[in-house]
């Protein structure tokens, strides 16, 4: 569980992850990295065979992570 503190090298921690709630947790690493995934790696982003659960992921947004 991730707690303190609130700030972390100038940007604020998610409150996600200062939540305890391990799935919620959890699901968001999983979006966080699609995510990045895309952005910095269109190429492999691209080849990338999303399971349902990945695509209904990446269509919410943050906040309701």
């Amino acid at each position: 569980q991730y707690t303190r503190p609130p700030v972390f090298r100038g940007a604020e921690v998610p409150a996600v992850l200062q939540s305890g709630d391990h799935a919620r947790i959890a699901r968001w690493r999983r979006w966080k990295s699609l995510v990045l995934t895309q952005e910095r790696r269109p190429d492999l982003y691209a080849r990338l065979q999303l399971s349902a659960a990945d695509q209904k992921l990446l269509a919410r947004r943050e906040e309701e992570l």
